[in-house]
């Protein structure tokens, strides 16, 4: 089976792929112009990818596309009128967009009894869709707030992408390695309840699917 026959069947392999592929390029792409325009064009291949898989899910499908063109026309016209505002509400329909993918991926989970490959790859693709919903909130939050986050490396500065979703992933994992910390109070109420969600997570969604095919054995 080839690579794309194999995504096309298991579209949570796909977009699990592509963001995980994400996480490794995006250090690379935040330096330079060229870069950053290639941040945005892979932001809207993971929009899409993520788009495609709520398909399969019972979930309302127009919901994530009315967000999804939303994000993609602000987008646009922030390349045009840049300004504060705009990025903050982008953010705020991008963290709309994942939570909603994530949603509808673990309804995708749990509308049966067995636990299929897909249903296994979507495990990974929700932890990761959930992590970005955070990082995307975590940016509204420091154009709504300026100062909310602070790092040992020019802690006055704001933080950059990578930076927020290292943050959203180690908070949502439990490990709590880094050293980017929440200052305001609305920036601490954000990362409990990213911490709170991939307890919840790994608590009531994974160990379900767990318990299936150990079952099925």
């Amino acid at each position: 089976m080839s690579p794309i026959t194999y995504i096309r069947r298991h579209p949570s392999a796909g977009l699990l792929f592509v963001q995980l592929l994400g996480v490794l390029l995006y250090p690379w792409m935040e330096a330079t112009q060229i870069g950053r325009a290639l941040f945005g064009a892979f932001g809207l291949l993971v929009l899409g990818l993520a788009l495609h898989v709520v398909k399969r899910s019972p979930a309302q499908t127009w919901v994530a596309g009315l967000l999804a063109l939303l994000v993609v026309s602000l987008t646009l016209l922030d390349m045009l009128v840049t300004s504060r505002p705009l990025e903050a509400l982008i953010a705020l329909l991008e963290a709309a967009f994942y939570f909603y993918a994530t949603a509808s991926l673990i309804a995708y989970m749990s509308a049966d009894e067995h636990a299929s490959t897909d249903e296994l790859y979507a495990v990974g693709a929700t932890f990761t869709v959930l992590a970005w919903a955070f990082a995307h909130l975590f940016v509204f939050c420091q154009l709504l707030v300026p100062g909310s986050f602070a790092a040992a490396i020019e802690p006055e500065a704001a933080r950059s992408w990578m930076e927020l979703l290292f943050l959203s992933f180690t908070t949502l994992s439990g490990v709590g390695l880094g050293d980017i910390i929440p200052l305001t109070p609305v920036a601490r109420s954000l990362v409990m309840i990213e911490e709170f969600a991939g307890v919840m997570y790994l608590a009531l969604v994974v160990s379900r699917l767990i318990a299936m095919s150990v079952a099925r054995r």
